[in-house]
C-alpha cells in the first residue's frame, strides 16, 4: 500500500474503531471497519477499500474469517462512478497534503 510492496492489510483491535480512525489517516489508505460480509465485499468494490478492520471483541473468529476472506475476494469495479467517487477521495487527501504544515 504505503511503500507498494502489499495491496490490501487487515488491521485488528478490540472495537476496530480506533484502528479504522488511525489508518484512515494516512493518503492511500482506505480502511473500513465491517461486521458483515456483504460490508468486507462491496467496499473493495465500490471504494476500493484497501484496508479491512475488524473488531476482535465485536465479531466472533468464524465471521473474521468469512469477513477476510469476502475482502480478499473482491475486487474494484472500476465502473465510471467508483471511479469517480474514488478520483474525489484522491483529491481530498491531495488537498489535505498540500495544506499540511
Amino acid at each position: 500500500m504505503l511503500s507498494g510492496v502489499t495491496e490490501r492489510g487487515v488491521l485488528i483491535c478490540g472495537s476496530g474503531v480506533g484502528a479504522s480512525v488511525a489508518a484512515n489517516k494516512f493518503a492511500g489508505i482506505r480502511a473500513g471497519l465491517c461486521h458483515d460480509t456483504y460490508s468486507a465485499h462491496q467496499g473493495v468494490e465500490h471504494d476500493d477499500m484497501n484496508v479491512l478492520v475488524l473488531g476482535a471483541r465485536v465479531i466472533g473468529v468464524e465471521l473474521a474469517h468469512e469477513l477476510v476472506r469476502a475482502f480478499l475476494g473482491a475486487r474494484f469495479t472500476r465502473e465510471e462512478r467508483h471511479q469517480r467517487r474514488l478520483g474525489k477521495i484522491k483529491a481530498l487527501e491531495e488537498e489535505v497534503r498540500r495544506h499540511a504544515p
